[in-house]
């Protein structure tokens, strides 16, 4: 079976400016998911520190589920593919299992975020490195499940398990994201202000203050996704109007938050960026211009 038969040829016909421009615009945005989030892994995984805090177990978990959403990238939004139901290209929903990995990843850090400041010192007892660990197997676990669940059902149930998750998916992001935002917020402003000011405050202020920004773009480019695929699910109608996901708006934005993410992590973490700087950049480029011209690069000692 060719690539023809398929389908796998560029999602529209380079034949016009605009289509150029769209074909480039989704190559780029895969390959700066990959790269972006790639840096970031590779910053964590790394600096032990670093891998010693619960928040940046979660940040490395929503940028390994990243990075495969930028590589499934290249498959359903830049090729001329359909991945739905029983479409004979379709990734057998794991694709869009990536997206969902990451979802869950942001509300399972929200979650500790708001634990961590309510009840430090239960919470200091309770979430050990091991135990968030378990969080974010059982959330990866859930999602394969579920992708098995719907590969092995008829059509029809897997349509049913599609429409009642995303609802599921829509009241856990009014009530932990929007809630419990709202109150983190207040609670953290209350509580951060009457510690003196010291690098333990400065830190958890720092953290907090991340992933309510990382939660506002979150949901800035997902709830039109969710009250699309909900209406669409539950009124009969087709959800994908488009030629594949990368001509649609509404999975793009999706897409762009996965760019964006990483870069939000390393601009609201100073420790991520001195990682970034020390662990991987600088060994890189040493690396690099000791190929190029080892003359002139300076010995240590």
């Amino acid at each position: 079976m060719t690539n023809a038969s398929l389908g796998l040829s560029p999602v529209l016909p380079l034949t016009s400016f605009g289509n150029v421009l769209m074909f480039l615009f989704n190559v780029f945005l895969a390959a700066a998911i990959i790269l972006l989030n790639l840096s970031v892994l590779l910053s964590i995984l790394l600096d032990k520190t670093l891998r010693d805090e619960n928040r940046f177990m979660y940040m490395l978990s929503t940028c390994v589920s990243d990075v495969c959403t930028g590589v499934s990238y290249y498959y359903v939004g830049v090729l001329d593919v359909s991945d739905h139901y029983n479409s004979p290209t379709r990734t057998f929903y794991i694709a869009p299992t990536f997206l969902g990995l990451s979802f869950m990843a942001i509300l399972a850090a929200q979650a500790d975020r708001y634990h961590a400041i309510v009840s430090p010192f239960s919470y200091s007892r309770r979430m050990t490195r091991n135990r968030t660990l378990v969080v974010i197997f059982a959330y990866w676990f859930y999602a394969f499940f579920i992708v098995g669940v719907q590969n092995l059902v008829p059509l029809g149930i897997a349509r049913s398990v599609t429409s009642i998750g995303t609802l599921i998916g829509n009241i856990f992001i009014i009530i932990i994201m929007i809630g419990l935002n709202v109150r983190l917020f207040i609670i953290a402003t209350f509580q951060l202000g009457r510690q003196p000011s010291s690098e333990e405050r400065d830190s958890k202020r720092s953290s907090v203050n991340l992933i309510l920004v990382v939660v506002a773009f979150f949901l800035g480019t997902w709830i039109p996704l969710f009250c699309h695929i909900v209406a669409c699910n539950f009124l009969g109608s087709t959800c994908y109007s488009f030629k594949n996901e990368g001509t649609d708006p509404l999975r793009i934005l999706p897409r762009v938050n996965a760019a964006l993410t990483p870069v939000l992590y390393l601009r609201g973490c100073r420790a991520l960026r001195v990682a970034l700087f020390s662990k991987v950049w600088r060994p890189c480029c040493r690396d690099r211009l000791l190929q190029l011209e080892p003359s002139k690069v300076p010995v240590p000692g």
